[in-house]
């Protein structure tokens, strides 16, 4: 019901994890992330066979029976753990492909130019860089990688962000995760204008009125 509504918001791509990336969150058994994904993956694929599905994962496992169910993307946000790069290049599948570590731009640009290597070594050519903001970084590492975001550019590889409702937004706005939208808002805008491509967001309405407001400038 969630997809649907986000499909009629707008939503170019829906995202399906099983497991929570929050902060201390516990991990949760290959077995639970399955159960949990997979029967909505051939849901809304029976009910919409055209929207693209990313299903959000570290398990290369559970990325494999994802695909096999309908998913198009593969969503990492592990950093290329355990045979998910041979994964994606098997099922030849669009890869997100997430900095986890703590850093500031320039040790997220030596990651990423390392892991790339690998994927294209394997075949691999359709990837996303995500700088996975909130991932195992201090709020100072956050805003400076922020700042930098254009750097990324150099890869000339779409770039993904994901700051919806983090503690990022909450902690520069002194708001909580249900009062944080207008705070997120901002952050997208300013992340549109270092490069971002794709936003991941949990407010889709909000955030493709930021993208064509965004579009209406740049065009004028």
């Amino acid at each position: 019901n969630q997809a649907l509504k986000l499909i009629a918001q707008g939503a170019d791509i829906i995202d399906i994890g099983g497991e929570s990336t929050k902060p201390n969150a516990k991990m949760v058994s290959i077995e639970d992330e399955v159960s949990r994904v997979i029967p909505v993956i051939k849901k809304i694929r029976e009910l919409n066979k055209t929207i693209p599905l990313s299903i959000d994962t570290r398990n290369y496992k559970t990325a494999r029976l994802a695909i096999e169910a309908g998913a198009n993307i593969i969503n990492d946000v592990s950093g290329g753990m355990a045979n998910m790069f041979e994964t994606v290049a098997k099922y030849n599948v669009p890869y997100v492909l997430t900095y986890p570590e703590g850093g500031f731009s320039h040790d997220m640009m030596l990651f990423f130019s390392k892991k790339l290597e690998k994927l294209y070594s394997l075949g691999v050519a359709d990837v996303m860089l995500d700088p996975g903001f909130g991932f195992n970084k201090t709020m100072e590492q956050n805003y400076e990688i922020a700042r930098n975001l254009d750097c990324l550019k150099c890869f000339n590889l779409p770039i993904l962000v994901g700051i919806s409702r983090k503690s990022m937004v909450q902690f520069a706005t002194k708001t909580n995760a249900n009062t944080a939208l207008n705070g997120t808002t901002a952050l997208n805008s300013f992340l549109l204008s270092k490069g971002a491509n794709i936003l991941r967001v949990h407010d889709t309405k909000e955030a493709k009125e930021v993208i064509s407001i965004y579009k209406c400038i740049n065009d004028l």
